[in-house]
Formats: structure tokens, sequence, C-alpha cells
């Protein structure tokens, strides 16, 4: 039986309608995480994606898509259609390092992410191996100007946390310490504890455990006020440092062009889903602090780490890989 024209155009403009009326989320969300299984990118999204399952009733699928310090997830990102359906754990390496020190990346930070909500930032710690002669950050400035070049720092690779907090020590220190570059956190560490080189600024979940074993000292948590899982470590700021303010952070973002209705219901749910104390309490048990915000606090956030972290790579010298 055939169906006259007209007939044909309300049945297609009825089809639409339906499919437009889909309330959202109508299918899973895909989560990805731009690191690794394990760590702190990871961790997040796999506490927010168990909350979307049980909120919206579909299941959120985290994807682990590591690469050339989350350039390829970041890639991906920009290129995804802005329906919700695809999400980032953005980080300050991807949203605020990379423009500065990676030549012909295929993503703007400042315009191919649509901030959704920072979720939680990761203090570290300037530890040092106990034959250092310093017992607190003035000391370890004091020592570094008056023998400079003797002291080293262990760096987890360029554009790391591990490189950029140290220089911005430096910079604002005013001493010069000698970069020395290993192939990830875990040998870096080693090379602290054994004494191959002297200091390093690292996150908590790997400096903590062997800060409490005494294999090396804590002088200063990277944090503007002191850490809810070493509260008895002095700030850097308090120690001899004042203004030294440097953490990594995590949250989650959406493509360019995600409408503000989507933003803020995803921005609602993430809130409830770092709400409960007993999730709280698991963030905290890795070294992460919930620092969950509006989206428009979230984007201005980025644009000043943006310009902070330039700075930072272009005081050190650090030359764009």
């Amino acid at each position: 039986m055939k169906i006259a024209p007209g007939l044909a155009v309300l049945a297609f403009m009825f089809a639409a309608a339906g499919a437009v009326a889909q309330p959202y989320p109508s299918k899973p969300i895909r989560i990805v995480a731009p690191f690794p299984p394990g760590g702190s990118a990871d961790f997040t999204a796999r506490v927010i994606a168990e909350h979307f399952g049980k909120a919206f009733g579909h299941p959120a699928v985290v994807e682990n898509v590591p690469g050339v310090g989350g350039v390829i997830a970041a890639e991906r990102n920009a290129k995804a259609a802005p329906d919700g359906y695809s999400l980032i754990i953005g980080s300050t390496g991807i949203m605020a390092v990379n423009a500065s020190l990676l030549k012909n990346i295929a993503y703007d930070p400042a315009k191919d992410f649509t901030p959704v909500s920072l979720v939680i930032r990761v203090p570290s710690y300037l530890v040092i191996n106990p034959r250092v002669p310093a017992k607190s950050v003035q000391e370890l400035i004091d020592y570094a100007r008056a023998n400079p070049g003797r002291l080293t720092y262990a760096s987890a690779g360029n554009g790391t946390s591990q490189h950029t907090n140290p220089e911005l020590f430096k910079s604002m220190a005013k001493v010069f310490i000698l970069p020395i570059t290993y192939r990830g956190s875990s040998p870096a560490m080693a090379a602290l504890m054994s004494g191959e080189v002297d200091m390093m600024i690292e996150l908590g979940p790997t400096a903590i455990p062997q800060i409490k074993a005494g294999r090396i000292k804590a002088l200063g948590a990277s944090t503007a006020e002191r850490t809810r899982a070493m509260p008895e470590v002095p700030t850097i700021a308090e120690s001899g440092l004042p203004g030294f303010d440097a953490y990594t952070w995590f949250g989650v973002a959406g493509p360019p062009g995600l409408p503000r209705d989507i933003v803020a219901r995803l921005h609602a749910e993430i809130v409830k889903a770092v709400a409960p104390p007993e999730v709280r309490a698991r963030l905290e048990a890795v070294g992460a602090e919930v620092v969950a915000g509006t989206p428009e606090e979230f984007a201005e956030f980025q644009k000043k780490e943006a310009v902070k972290w330039a700075k930072v790579v272009k005081d050190a010298g650090i030359k764009p890989e």
C-alpha cells in the first residue's frame, strides 16, 4: 500500500519529535580516563560511573585511553558529538599544561572542552632523602642557595607534576636544582629512596606510604592549606615559600558545545556522587580531596591554571616536545 506524500512527511515529523523528546540520558554514557587503570583519573571515573549507573538507570562505561600525556584522549574528546554521551576525565596536564609543552597537538585546551565539574585535587609533598641536611623547607632553600647545582630532584618525565612543581619551586625560591628524569613515578621514587637523587615533589598516593615508613622525609605539602591525609606536615607556603600552591586536579568535561541543560544535569549528579562520607573516605584513602564546584568555577579555574603553568614553562626554559 502506498502512503500519500503528505502523510509520509507527517509520519517523519512525529518520529523525529519522538526522538528529540527522549529524556537524557536514554543510553549508556562513556567516560574516558586518559591514563592507565589504577591511577587517580581511573579511580575518579569509576566512582562517577558507579553513581551514574544508579542515578540514570543506564550503565556508564569507563574507557581507559592512555598515551602522550592524555593527548590521545583529549583529541578524541574534541571530535566527539556534544550530546552528553561522551565525557572525559580532564586533568592539569591535558587541560592546562600540554598547550605550553607539546608541539602540534590537535586540540585546543581553551576551546575543545566543556567544563562540567572539578572533582578532586591530589596534593603532592616535597620529600627528601634523609641524608640531605635540611629539616624544613627554609633550610632546604638556604642549602640550595649556598650550594647551587649540588641538589638534584627526580622528575617522572617532561610535563608531569613531578617536573612542573619542582620548577615552580625553583622559580619562586630562586635556586638552581638539577632535574634527573626517570621513566615514571615509581623509578623516580626508587631513586630518591636509594639516595641517587636528593629530593622530589611527589603525589600523595606514592609519597605517603614511604613517608610513613620513614624511607623519605616530608618537608612540606604542596597545597595552600595543610592536607587532610597528613595534617602534621606543614605546607611549603607556610614553612619557607609564601604563595606556593600547586596540586594535580581531575574533573569531568565534555566535548565543545555541550548544551547547558546537559551540563547542569551531569554536574548535579557528580556532586551527589562524591557527597557520601564513605566515598570521600575512599578518595582520601588514596590521597585525594573532593573539590567539586560549579561548571563556571571549573571553567575559570582552567583558564587561571593555563596561565600559571605557561609562565612556569617559560620561566624554566622548558622546550616543547
